[in-house]
């Protein structure tokens, strides 16, 4: 029974980093090109807003054509608040972009390389 015991004990230990590097060539040219802490939760954010399906739609739709709130609540069968307050926040990631036309507000992907990330993603969960 104590060897059992042991045995436990050591199977859920886990081991110890003493910051020794063994290739150290390999962490510290890793460590010049590291992004910084911020840099690094920013990107965090980014990759975050990707993780509502409801954004994913209104992005991939937007990847198609500039269209205004009516026309992607309509298109998505959602409601037109839902759309907005989700335009917002990818407004507020500099995701999507508006244009006004007289009354009516046209959103479009702010760059290309939100269409790329999008087509890259498709493709990965494609293969």
């Amino acid at each position: 029974m104590e060897q059992n015991q042991k045995m436990n004990s050591l199977e859920n230990e886990v081991p110890q980093c003493e910051f020794i590097s063994v290739h150290e060539d390999i962490v510290r040219r890793v460590e010049e090109v590291m992004p910084d802490e911020q840099e690094l939760l920013d990107l965090a954010e980014f990759f975050k807003i990707f993780g509502d399906s409801t954004r994913i739609k209104i992005l991939y739709v937007l990847s198609q054509s500039e269209m205004c709130v009516c026309d992607i609540a309509n298109l998505l069968q959602m409601g037109q608040s839902a759309i907005s307050h989700q335009l917002r926040v990818l407004k507020q990631m500099r995701l999507v972009t508006f244009r006004r036309d007289g009354k009516t507000v046209f959103y479009s992907l702010a760059d290309g390389h939100i269409q790329t990330i999008l087509a890259q993603g498709m493709e990965h969960i494609s293969e």
